[in-house]
């Protein structure tokens, strides 16, 4: 792929890939380790909501900073904390738990700048045109790639060296992802109009109606899919009746899915405007909900969760792409942590939401509405996000 002779892309790609593997590592190790030492569904649900908190608190803040400092230098000082942060989970035991809890608000805390600085500076790497999509396509592959081996692996480190030697390779993850970005050369070019205040990428996120409308549609679509996966674990016990491990399966054909939208994806950016190709997805997405929910036996479901991950993928890829391309430069920091706080707030709502849901109605009829309300998300895409492609270049920022 010619994205990977750009040196600077080189090392963004394979800084991604290294924290990445380590993250997903912890996203098996933390509840395992807090559910070890503490035996509380409580206590360990407590972990999970930790880490969307500083992307609502925080996620504005970070986007000030990244627009106004070195994309590069934020990066590697945030994989360093994130390292840190990771150390401080040794120090936790049966009677003190707090080390961990103050390690995932410090790690999100330092993901909350990395993310959103990545997709800031990958536009200035790779340029706006085609190999933008092209480098989103290969980072969501490899993500995909990473999400489909890394947690069962963690399940198997854990049974065997446990969770101290997670926990070194976590951290030795993060310090040669911080190596690998210190010497990245390309600089963002910072756009003489300046606006210093949290509220200037919402504001003009709401007065851009192609941002406006992803956010829009996005947002609901992704507090659907929130809700369905915080009831994943019961539809296959309750539903399914069927074995803990067959979730294994199921995430497994999900990241299969990922793995062939992501190969696609640039394909199909070729084939359909933005705003069409949004639509379709969620659409096409929300039918592999219905399939899923619905299958009559495990192999179905396992097909209907490859049918969601392939236009899932194309979806999530596409909306990052045309933010970056639609973004002004000297405002891409504030507007990325903006998409970010968002999926952290739907992510939120939806697993609060789908539980309290089946208190009222059934776990059938509640799975049902949630993938109605992913339909709702590509009607609202239709209607929200502009058709025409001159909407989805970058127009300076107004001051």
């Amino acid at each position: 792929m010619s994205t990977l002779r750009n040196r600077d892309f080189r090392h963004l790609w394979i800084s991604g890939g290294i924290s990445g593997i380590g993250s997903w590592l912890l996203v098996v190790a933390i509840p395992f380790h807090v559910f070890t030492l503490t035996g509380s569904t409580v206590a360990t649900g407590l972990a999970l909501a930790l880490e969307a908190l500083p992307a609502l608190f925080i996620g504005p803040w970070a986007g000030v900073l990244l627009d106004r400092c070195d994309l590069t230098r934020a990066m590697w000082i945030a994989d360093l904390v994130s390292a840190a942060a990771v150390a401080l989970i040794l120090f936790a035991d049966a009677d003190r738990i707090w080390p961990i809890y103050l390690a995932i608000l410090i790690e999100s805390t330092a993901t909350t700048v990395f993310r959103p600085a990545t997709r800031a500076l990958l536009p200035a790497i790779v340029g706006t045109g085609n190999e933008l999509a092209a480098a989103n396509a290969l980072n969501a592959f490899t993500g995909s790639a990473i999400r489909l081996a890394a947690p069962p692996l963690g399940a198997l480190l854990l049974a065997g060296p446990g969770i101290e030697f997670v926990l070194a390779v976590d951290i030795a993850g993060y310090l040669l992802s911080a190596a690998i970005i210190s010497a990245v050369r390309t600089r963002r070019h910072v756009t003489a109009e300046r606006v210093d205040n949290p509220p200037a990428g919402f504001r003009y996120v709401a007065g851009h109606r192609a941002l406006r409308g992803i956010l829009i549609g996005q947002t609901v679509f992704l507090t659907a899919n929130a809700g369905l996966t915080a009831l994943l674990v019961p539809f296959t016990v309750d539903r399914l009746h069927a074995p803990g491990y067959v979730l294994g399966y199921l995430i497994s054909g999900l990241g299969a899915g990922y793995l062939i939208g992501a190969a696609l994806s640039t394909k199909a950016q070729s084939w359909l405007g933005v705003r069409d190709l949004l639509a379709l997805t969620q659409l096409v997405t929300a039918a592999g909900y219905f399939a899923l929910f619905n299958a009559p036996g495990i192999p179905w479901a396992i097909a209907a969760a490859v049918l969601i991950g392939l236009p899932g993928s194309i979806l999530l890829i596409t909306a990052e792409t045309a933010i970056q391309r639609t973004a002004p430069t000297g405002l891409l920091g504030r507007i990325g942590a903006l998409f970010f706080a968002a999926d952290s707030l739907a992510l939120l709502i939806g697993a609060l939401a789908a539980p309290a849901l089946t208190l009222l109605l059934d776990l059938p009829l509640t799975l049902n509405a949630l993938a109605a309300f992913a339909v709702l998300a590509a009607a609202l895409t239709l209607v929200a996000v502009p058709g025409h492609p001159a909407n989805f270049t970058k127009t300076p920022a107004r001051r």
